[in-house]
């Protein structure tokens, strides 16, 4: 039987998986391209550049798909003309040059109506933002478009000529009815957008395409209430299905729908997990194995050791873009395997941050399914596991990334599944569950009381 094949335009690459209808992977290619920083807080991207490494990978693979599903980098803004060229490069998801322009969203809408409608406050990594930016800094390029596609979609007109998205993906752009599933004609209005430069919106079962976090979700089984997804990538993500649409009224965690039709969900995000690790392992000598072998070697709390992990602002809980990393409570004693180790409960503690508030919202956590490249770590596992007081299971297939979730909403829209529940059902596959240690718990319960009083102590030296 053909292979279902699962494509993913990320930041850095494209990533290709080719998935058996039992769950392994049988091919895999990746495709990279580079960064565009014109300026001091801007990032973009050649959507050229996109297809043609997603041509590539698909090429690698050496297989017939029987479908292709495609996942992505969410918020970034292709604008196009009548013809469907690209007008000028995409902004992408990390830019960060629409203050302006989101104090103006919140102004237009007013904040409560805002988080209502959308689930979220205006942030410069959100579509809307970007389109209000060129109609005020680039208005001959504003006045030739015709359509707008995020990143995935803009690769799905090529492969296919048609122009739609996924209510997943929509959620990210601040244009979107997130509780009705559908475009904002308020939001629309309010900003003076037309909705005619809008694609269609489809579920994601529908067209085999999500955002890469909910299809990350997704590949790792997470169709329902109950099961958190955590990712410890360069930064941390907990995510959980809600049992209904329920925005935080501070919108300190992101609400969109998901991939699976007629639910949503909640994310923490926090902006250095594994990347607080890997900027420590610059910093001293010593490799990845070594820190985390001498880490060990320090009980849970490191004798007072706290590290604050705001190493590029902060996004959840505290939507601060100038938040800075700390460690406090140094002694002479304290030596390289304390800093790790330090490094590693402190990621820990912001991950809890963002599990609170999705309690908040009536999540109740009975299991996590960890990924990201640190959760190649069982001590670092552990730790989480503790903190969060959330037993951690892996996957087979946690490296595959949204890549892989991609390919089980292929698999969907193709007829090898019913529906999504049965496409997880089928490939995805449990290889170890790491229980919180009850002794670390009661440690760490207390510390995490302490690591919440970091940042409003940390905050008065950043202002001054």
């Amino acid at each position: 039987m053909r292979p279902l094949v699962g494509l993913d335009v990320g930041t850095s690459g494209v990533k290709a998986v080719a998935v058996s209808r039992t769950g392994e992977v049988v091919a895999r290619a990746e495709r990279g391209y580079p960064l565009s920083t014109p300026r001091p807080g801007w990032s973009e991207q050649d959507p050229e550049d996109w297809w043609r490494a997603a041509q590539d990978a698909l090429a690698a693979l050496g297989v017939e798909p029987a479908a292709v599903g495609l996942s992505g980098q969410m918020h970034g803004l292709v604008a196009l003309d009548g013809q469907d060229r690209v007008l000028r490069p995409a902004i992408l998801w990390n830019d960060q040059r629409t203050a302006a322009e989101c104090a103006e969203i919140e102004e237009r809408l007013g904040l409560e109506r805002l988080i209502e409608l959308t689930g979220n406050r205006a942030l410069t990594g959100f579509t809307a933002p970007k389109l209000l930016w060129l109609r005020r800094h680039e208005p001959e390029t504003f006045a030739r478009i015709r359509r707008v596609l995020l990143p995935k979609d803009y690769v799905r007109l090529r492969l296919t000529g048609e122009h739609a998205i996924d209510a997943a993906d929509a959620s990210g752009t601040l244009l979107f009815d997130v509780a009705a599933r559908r475009w904002s004609g308020e939001v629309l209005d309010a900003l003076q957008l037309p909705d005619e430069w809008l694609p269609p919106v489809h579920e994601s079962t529908e067209i085999a395409g999500a955002g890469d976090q909910a299809a990350g979700a997704l590949g790792s089984g997470i169709v329902r209430p109950g099961t958190l997804s955590v990712v410890l990538g360069t930064s941390g993500v907990v995510f959980a299905v809600l049992p209904s649409y329920q925005a935080d009224p501070e919108a300190r965690v992101h609400v969109f729908c998901h991939a699976v039709p007629g639910t949503w969900h909640a994310m923490g995000v926090m902006l250095s997990a594994a990347g607080a690790l890997a900027w420590l392992h610059g910093a001293v000598a010593g490799g990845y194995d070594e820190l985390l072998a001498e880490a060990e070697t320090w009980a849970p709390g490191a004798d007072g050791l706290l590290f604050a992990p705001y190493l590029s602002g902060e996004r959840t809980p505290h939507a601060d873009p100038d938040a800075r990393a700390a460690f406090t409570g140094l002694e002479l004693r304290h030596d390289r395997g304390a800093l790790t180790r330090a490094v590693l409960e402190g990621v820990a503690y912001g991950l809890r941050d963002s599990l609170e508030l999705l309690r908040d919202l009536g999540v109740d956590a009975e299991v996590g399914r960890i990924s990201g490249g640190g959760a190649r770590s069982p001590l670092w596992t552990r730790i989480v596991a503790s903190v969060l007081g959330v037993p951690l299971e892996r996957t087979a297939a946690a490296e595959e990334g949204a890549a892989f979730g991609a390919a089980l909403l292929a698999g969907v829209v193709s007829g090898a599944f019913a529906d999504a529940a049965e496409a997880v059902s089928a490939c995805v596959h449990v290889t170890d569950r790491v229980e919180p240690d009850p002794e670390w718990q009661d440690r760490y319960a207390a510390g995490y009381e302490r690591f919440r009083l970091l940042y409003p102590a940390l905050r008065p030296l950043e202002e001054a």
